[in-house]
């Protein structure tokens, strides 16, 4: 059997990139200040590097998953923004490194998006990070509660269709 733990990560991993729509107001679903709690022009992150950031790991996520590497358009399916979005996004991925832009070896007139070295160490890394974070959070359940949580929002990312 599928350790509870990685059944709920992978989970909350297609739910995530499977987001319907978008907040009424432009904004994500972070609310005014982004998922970093910066203003337009806060601290820390940039506006548009903090309103992204969800997004951009999203993205190498589904690339890390895939077996072979994805068009923008799979891409924007896969992650579940539009087409323009994830352009932008695997500019935002190209300009850190993260991923290349490869041609299509069926239409040349194709691009693919792979994950580079620096992007493949980079999400087995938040990979990481979340799997403890997940741990710790589950420590206080019983074994038969995770396996229920892992089973039933295993029925609902199958199930979701936004």
């Amino acid at each position: 059997m599928t350790d509870p733990a990685d059944a709920i990560a992978q989970a909350l991993s297609r739910l995530r990139g499977r987001r319907g729509g978008s907040h009424p107001h432009g904004r994500g679903q972070h609310g005014p200040h982004g998922p970093f709690g910066h203003g337009p022009r806060g601290g820390g992150m940039g506006w548009d590097a903090a309103r992204s950031a969800p997004a951009v790991i999203r993205m190498l996520d589904a690339l890390a998953a895939a077996s072979d590497p994805l068009g923008v358009s799979e891409l924007a399916e896969a992650i579940g923004v539009d087409q323009p979005r994830a352009s932008r996004l695997v500019q935002q991925g190209v300009d850190r490194g993260w991923v290349r832009r490869e041609a299509d070896p069926g239409d040349a007139r194709r691009t693919r998006i792979a994950l580079t070295e620096e992007g493949s160490q980079k999400i087995r890394g938040m990979r990481g990070e979340r799997r403890e974070r997940l741990g710790r959070a589950l420590e206080l359940f019983t074994e038969t509660e995770r396996n229920e949580l892992a089973r039933l929002l295993t029925k609902l990312a199958d199930n979701w269709h936004p």
